[in-house]
């Protein structure tokens, strides 16, 4: 097997790198997305005839992932939080054991890893420190490793067996957006991949790549309906000093996302929660002084998520409600308001939620006078430890 992997050309256009009519690179990659989801799937998705093709996913290399005795999903920050996102979902379509490991815990405890093992490899610039340090061990434990990043040529692409790439675009803005939401699309276009010989699964893969032909008009959509009654929040929000983001099932991945944009962008201290776990310690900090946001989809645990609403306002907690839902009076009397979007398939919610928060971070920052592209103590990249 020859040392040396072929000479690749990388493309950049000069449009990637610049601001076109936007105030900053943040504002215009949020704006972007519903091009950028666009971008994961071109090539990669026939929608007429329902298959899904990516190239590093040989027939040979599909049968090893799917004889594996674990899928691990491993990488930091918001990555970590798409791979949060996908689990439901990988969970429902793969007949294997899902398990999301945060990198940074992981090289901590390096934990036993097995020939068996298929571990995927997550990280927007392929460079991630504690990421790597991660791949090595699985890579000497003998482990099937699987990359995907944003970064053709990165480290994640050079050292694991085989992958998929993003196809987002240049990211500017330290604070991920689009890569985010690209990392969503390539992971469950992995998911339908590998499920694509399940019987049991067809009727539900279908769905979902229906929901994917239209999950571009529906970010159009979100967009330019929420924007600006999120200015309108961040204004009552920004006098806060602390702030509760709550989800369960397919919201917790978008309420830890939305808080660590929050955090990332207006340094105000800001945690994502379960919803279920509110009444385990969390729910002492409800009062006037706290906002809450609250991400209440209508799956299957949106009755839940709504009593978890109700409890926060029972005890003077003023929410701030993140729905799909349409003309609920229990949700209406709970909430001091309610934010609407467009409905889609519930695996694909946490792409069209995200979308407010990732405004709200944004237009939040820029009342406090932070620099939206750079935030202080930040990089781009995390090459250290």
């Amino acid at each position: 097997m020859s040392a040396f992997r072929p000479f690749e050309q990388l493309e950049i256009t000069l449009e990637s790198l610049t601001k076109g009519n936007y105030e900053h690179y943040m504002l215009k990659e949020i704006c972007e997305q519903s091009e950028t989801v666009v971008g994961s799937m071109r090539g990669r998705l026939d929608f007429a005839r329902q298959q899904v093709l990516l190239g590093g996913f040989t027939p040979q290399n599909v049968r090893s992932v799917l004889h594996s005795q674990r899928l691990i999903l491993i990488s930091c920050g918001t990555s970590l939080n798409s791979c949060y996102a996908v689990r439901p979902v990988w969970d429902e379509l793969l007949p294997v054991s899902v398990m999301v490991e945060n990198a940074s815990d992981f090289v901590d405890r390096l934990p036993r890893i097995y020939r068996n093992d298929t571990c995927v490899f997550v990280s927007q610039s392929g460079e991630t420190a504690d990421t790597l340090v991660a791949l090595k061990h699985c890579r000497d434990s003998g482990a099937l490793c699987v990359g995907l990043t944003n970064v053709v040529g990165s480290s994640v692409s050079r050292l694991t067996d085989f992958g998929c790439h993003l196809n987002a675009g240049q990211e500017v803005g330290v604070a991920s957006t689009k890569a985010y939401t690209s990392q969503i699309v390539a992971l469950l276009l992995i998911a339908l991949m590998l499920s694509k010989d399940s019987v049991a699964a067809q009727e539900r893969r279908r769905e979902i790549i229906t929901g994917l032909s239209e999950l571009s008009s529906t970010i159009t959509h979100v967009l330019a309906q929420v924007g600006p009654v999120v200015q309108e929040i961040a204004a009552e929000l920004n006098q806060c000093h602390s702030l509760l983001v709550l989800g369960r099932g397919n919201d917790y991945a978008t309420a830890l996302e939305g808080a660590l944009k929050i955090k990332e962008l207006t340094y105000v201290h800001t945690e994502g929660i379960n919803s279920g776990e509110l009444k385990h310690g969390p729910l002492a900090l409800v009062d006037e002084k706290i906002p809450v946001i609250a991400l209440c989809s209508n799956d299957k645990h949106f009755l839940k998520s709504k009593t978890a609403i109700q409890q926060v306002h029972a005890r003077k907690g003023r929410v701030t409600v993140i729905t799909n839902v349409e003309g609920d009076q229990e949700l209406q009397e709970a909430a001091a308001r309610v934010l609407v979007v467009p409905a889609t398939v519930d695996c694909l919610q946490c792409i069209v939620n995200v979308i407010p928060l990732q405004l709200l971070s944004y237009h939040l920052a820029l009342l406090k006078g932070n620099n939206v592209d750079c935030p202080r103590n930040l990089a781009k990249s995390v090459t250290t430890q």
